[in-house]
């Protein structure tokens, strides 16, 4: 058995394979459902954002094809994702996982949107049943690192997102953003906390575009601003001087053709696309075009490294947390997955005590109180230390330690069979293929 970890991010992989990676938010449940049906999986969760897609499992003797599975579900040859792919197994994988959740692993150093994307994957996986078992511990504990990397650290002193470098970078485009207009192609979170930086940094009036009318309205009533229906985005963008735009499109929105039509109804008045969405709603064609200017998630990574290095004294803080926090979380880890076997142990023990103690009574004659609680007390002791050692050698086992150590305690005892959850049913694998019977954990 193992935890293993694959995955693409901003630092190493270019936005255009990321795009190709991406999973949409809507198609979610059907990329689970697929993976789900991975053979040598026991559980899995998938981690889709704008910086970064990632695939954590639990798998049988490392056999699961996850690699495979990414490069199907983006239609690429493994040669074109294997350069780029970084892979964590275990105890890396789990100090990942946490380092992510604590944004220690993000382009904005410290930003508070990744813990949420990690609990709605988390969500989202448990809906599709492919989370149980050892994960149902990993991710709250994950959620729990990083909730104590914000408190104990200032890496989250001050509200830092994609949003708010988004925003910053249209104030220093622009100098004064007095007078300027701000349309919002999206009614979600990135969008609302990317309108609230740039009215903070003097922009006038805000338009809110949305495939769900209901959302835009909602949204723009937040900021007094007004909703334009979807099917009239392409009439009314030329009012804007700044276009944010934070959708799950699977393809661009605005185009070059958009763009030309723009500038004329604009007489030539520069426009500001800033596309914080993963794959982009902005094809960069338009800022091939003079007066229109094209900024993608990559683009922030430079404003948003300034910001990193302002918060990389508290690194070496929150890192300490997070390997102080892998440890616990493998020490408890190790007591569950020994506690069935140990459980059904004592109870062997204790029904050879009170079987030995029922066998004999007869013999001893009536007892007071004090020489009750003496029988008691010296054939528990005795039962204690018989199986003191098989305990501390189960907890202190390795996986493949103590795989081999449940079942020959099973057998020398004829304790209950060991079983392991898994995520399809056995008949779905014919015999021949299916892998071998794991412990309890």
């Amino acid at each position: 058995m193992s935890i293993q970890l694959i995955g693409v991010n901003y630092s190493r992989t270019s936005l255009a394979l990321r795009e190709k990676l991406a999973i949409p938010e809507a198609r979610l449940p059907e990329a689970l459902e697929e993976l789900r049906q991975c053979h040598g999986l026991l559980e899995g969760m998938l981690l889709s954002t704008c910086n970064r897609v990632e695939l954590l499992a639990r798998t049988q003797n490392d056999n699961a094809d996850l690699r495979g599975f990414l490069c199907r579900r983006a239609g690429i040859q493994r040669s074109e994702l294997e350069p780029y792919l970084y892979e964590y197994h275990d105890e890396e994988a789990v100090r990942h996982i946490f380092r992510v959740a604590s944004s220690l692993d993000s382009m904005v150093f410290g930003e508070s949107q990744i813990l949420g994307q990690v609990k709605r994957s988390y969500g989202a996986a448990k809906a599709a049943g492919t989370i149980r078992s050892e994960f149902d511990w990993l991710l709250p504990h994950a959620f729990a690192v990083a909730k104590r990397v914000r408190s104990k650290t200032a890496i989250g002193s001050s509200s830092i997102s994609i949003a708010s470098v988004a925003a910053d970078l249209a104030a220093k485009i622009f100098g004064s953003m007095n007078q300027t207009t701000l349309l919002l192609v999206g009614a979600g979170k990135m969008s609302e906390l990317a309108a609230r930086h740039l009215l903070a940094h003097g922009a006038t009036s805000v338009l809110v575009a949305n495939r769900t009318f209901d959302s835009a309205q909602a949204l723009a009533s937040l900021f007094h601003g007004r909703a334009i229906p979807f099917e009239d985005l392409h009439d009314a963008c030329h009012l804007a001087d700044i276009v944010i735009t934070a959708t799950g499109a699977e393809s661009a929105i605005f185009r070059r053709e958009h763009g030309e039509l723009f500038l004329k109804r604009r007489r030539n008045r520069p426009m500001f696309f800033i596309d914080i969405a993963v794959p982009r709603n902005v094809d960069p064609g338009l800022g091939e075009l003079d007066g229109i200017f094209v900024y993608d998630i990559d683009a922030l990574q430079q404003l948003a490294s300034t910001n990193t290095q302002k918060r990389l004294g508290e690194a070496e803080h929150a890192e300490a947390i997070v390997n102080l926090e892998v440890e616990r979380f493998y020490s408890r880890m190790e007591a569950r997955r020994a506690a069935p076997t140990i459980l059904l142990l004592q109870q062997y023990f204790e029904n050879i005590r009170q079987s030995e103690l029922q066998r004999i009574r007869g013999r001893l004659g009536e007892l007071n109180m004090t020489q009750e609680a003496a029988v008691e007390t010296l054939t528990r002791g005795m039962v204690n230390k018989l199986i003191h050692a098989p305990m501390v050698a189960l907890r202190e086992a390795d996986d493949h330690g103590r795989d081999s150590m449940v079942h020959l305690l099973h057998r020398m005892f004829k304790l209950e069979e060991p079983t392991v959850s898994r995520l399809r049913p056995k008949s779905t694998v014919p015999r021949h293929q299916q892998p071998r019977k794991l412990s309890a954990l």
